[in-house]
């Protein structure tokens, strides 16, 4: 959170985030370069002086949408990740994933691979951003991996950190080919694939 975010009445904070909201469905419907400050001046219903009170350009709003995008997508994988017991509880995991992306019908795909695709080559402050929150995803996976490992379900020479690599990679690629295909299986299939490697490395679990 910004500085001046931190130092917004009740109504400034609501005037804020409806403006980083509407600027996140329009960067993601329709593109980063594609979308103007005038469009989300309209989509967010305030007035030019409004908007620059609060950022003074685009950029900024860049970085707040990155922000907001990052939180919402790890606030769904932590609620998730953070109750991985065990390999089968990886399929309660996709089966999320599929069901929101099914909810969507696949459009759109990962907002923060949307992201990624858009500024990585373009904008080094939000590649680092997305890095980050990317990273972070990774951690959570690895944190589930490593638990089950330390319990004995998982190999002992298994590297939980390269295996959550491959499923965060598998899972940004089922995504892409999701929203490709407006299908969801190819996300299931992905990440399916993941979990069948996985219980070949499984060993019954310690009571």
């Amino acid at each position: 959170m910004t500085e001046t975010a931190r130092r917004l009445t009740r109504k400034g904070q609501a005037t804020h985030d409806r403006i980083v909201a509407a600027a996140a469905r329009l960067m993601l419907e329709q593109g980063v370069a594609r979308t103007t400050i005038e469009d989300i001046q309209a989509a967010a219903g305030v007035s030019p002086s409004q908007l620059y009170h609060y950022f003074p350009g685009k950029d900024a709003l860049v970085t707040a949408v990155v922000d907001h995008q990052a939180t919402q997508a790890l606030d769904v994988q932590q609620t998730c990740l953070q109750r991985l017991d065990t390999i089968d509880s990886l399929g309660r995991w996709r089966d999320v994933m599929v069901n929101i992306l099914t909810e969507m019908q696949c459009v759109g795909g990962c907002p923060l691979g949307s992201l990624a695709s858009d500024l990585s080559e373009s904008d080094p402050v939000a590649r680092t951003q997305l890095a980050a929150a990317f990273a972070r995803w990774q951690d959570l996976i690895r944190e589930g991996l490593a638990d089950m490992q330390a319990r004995g379900e998982l190999a002992s020479e298994a590297d939980p950190g390269e295996l959550a690599v491959a499923m965060l990679a598998a899972v940004q690629g089922g995504l892409l080919l999701s929203q490709v295909s407006r299908d969801p299986a190819p996300l299931r299939i992905a990440v399916d694939t993941m979990i069948d490697h996985l219980h070949a490395l499984t060993r019954p679990a310690v009571p």
